[in-house]
Parts: structure tokens; sequence; C-alpha cells
């Protein structure tokens, strides 16, 4: 029973065993949600994912949080990414991560977002993280059980690509308010749309929107937009699945450069300033 169930693909339509998530209807067997620790206050807790890798989540987790942030919510990005973190690079946050006796104390970039990362537990951030999927995961929960969150109105999570052992503990262990997938424009994004979809209805999670990363290219000398990766079609697969499109970030040279010298919270654009208030509509509603 325990080899069957380790082998489970969360996918009830193309299995023939006899479990709980079937006699469910395709939906998971609800999991007691981890705990919070005693001094933490989160009240809305988002995931951003995607079914493939590079489409740009933590770009996006990280303009979702400097927006919230700049409109005076409390506001905080817990690095799921734990073989690929990213985030503290785009926020220049280098330090140690230290306890109070009572918890972990996460790190506040300069406008005062919490950040907790594996790459702010380690002494090199260049250094590999060789762990197997069930530490990996342990390490994502005791980010939410053992750092002391303060008064956080918008927690976003930034998940690893894929449909695996982090993004399957996320969603069973923390209490979503609700997901943002996270897609290009080239034709793999039914696909892509579709793996989250249904991951997240299995789950039982709300799917927030779409944003469309890398849409086009605008010439900084003629003003012609440009189709890099190919017409988009994510406004035909958000009708599809009776999903909202939150934004179209295009390619920007301005932004990747922010990125690139841990700056974005100096970033000056209104790419997802729509989707945040509809983000905003959707949880307070």
């Amino acid at each position: 029973m325990a080899e069957k169930e380790s082998s489970c693909t969360h996918d009830c339509s193309t299995c023939g065993a006899d479990c709980p998530s079937k006699a469910n209807g395709g939906k998971a067997p609800e999991i007691e949600k981890e705990a919070l620790n005693q001094f933490s206050s989160v009240k809305h807790v988002i995931g951003v994912v995607s079914g493939k890798g590079g489409v740009g989540k933590s770009i996006v987790t990280s303009m979702l949080a400097v927006n919230m942030k700049r409109r005076g919510f409390g506001t905080a990005i817990l690095d799921a990414d734990v073989t690929g973190p990213s985030i503290p690079k785009s926020f220049g946050l280098k330090g140690d991560i230290i306890s109070d006796g009572n918890g972990l104390i996460p790190l506040k970039t300069k406008t005062g977002i919490d950040v907790m990362s594996v790459n702010l537990l380690l002494e090199d951030e260049t250094r590999p993280v060789v762990w197997r999927g069930p530490v990996i995961a342990g390490t994502v929960k005791q980010f939410w059980t053992d750092v002391i969150w303060d008064d956080i109105d918008y927690m976003f999570i930034d998940m690893p690509p894929g449909t695996g052992d982090v993004p399957l503990t996320i969603f069973q262990s923390i209490p979503l308010d609700g997901i943002i997938i996270v897609t290009t424009p080239q034709e793999l994004v039914s696909m892509i749309v579709k793996k989250a979809v249904n991951m997240a209805n299995m789950m039982n999670i709300p799917v927030l929107g779409i944003v469309e990363n890398m849409s086009g290219f605008v010439c900084p000398d003629c003003g012609n937009r440009h189709d890099i990766f190919g017409h988009s079609s994510v406004d035909e697969v958000a009708k599809q699945y009776n999903l909202d499109v939150l934004a179209k970030i295009p390619l920007d040279p301005k932004l990747s450069a922010l990125i690139d010298k841990g700056i974005i919270e100096l970033m000056e654009n209104d790419y997802l300033d729509s989707g945040a208030d509809t983000i905003e509509k959707k949880l307070n509603s």
C-alpha cells in the first residue's frame, strides 16, 4: 500500500487504484494544515506557480510584493524554490537569519518586505542545495511554522516549477487563499495552464488568475511591438478555463537590470497594477 501511495500521480482519471482521493471525486483528501508560529499573523497567502520552469515566477512574485507594499500592506515572500532560490538576489538581500528564542526572524528588504529563503541560511549563496524531496518539503513547512511573520496582510509564495513534492506539500499544508499561474506566449501555454489548474482543482485551491510574462517586446527606437515568442494565446486559454488575465508583462531590459542589481523595489511600471486590484478585490470580497 505504501508503495502505491508513494507513486501516486494525483491524477485520478488515469488511475485504477481504490483510494480516498478517487472516493472524493478526484479531489485530494483533506489534510490538516500546518499551524503558524504562535507569534505570527498572516491574513492572505498566495502561491505563484507554473507548470514549467523559466517563465518568471520569481520576477512576478517580487513585483507583486513590491506593488502590495507600495499600497501600504504588510507584505512577505516565502521563497519555496529551495533548489533555485532567486528572491534574495532580486532585492539585494544578504545577512544572517537569527532567532529570538520564539522563532526565526525573516530579513527585511529596503522597503520593509519580509523575506525567508534558503539562500539566506547558506554561508555561500552559490552553494547548491543537494537535498532529496522530503527534506526540501520539510524545509518549506518550517519556513511557515518556525518563522515569525509579523502583521502580514499578503504573503506570496514563490513555488518551484511543476507539480512535485514541494508544490504538493504547500497545497496540502499551508492555507492558500489562491494561486496565480505564470506563463509565457509560447504554444506550451495551454499545457502549462492546464497542469496548474488541474492540480489546483484537485487540491481545492482557487485560481486567482494568469500572468503572461515575456509578452512581446516594444522597440525603444520605433515604438513597434514585436511578438518574440509568437502570437499570444493566453486570452483564449483564460477564457477556456474561465480565468482572469491579471497582466501581460513585456520583455523589459530596464526591469531585468533592476533584478540583476538587486533593486527591484525601484521599478517604475504599471504592469501589475490592475492585477493587484483584482487580487485585492477577490480576497477581500
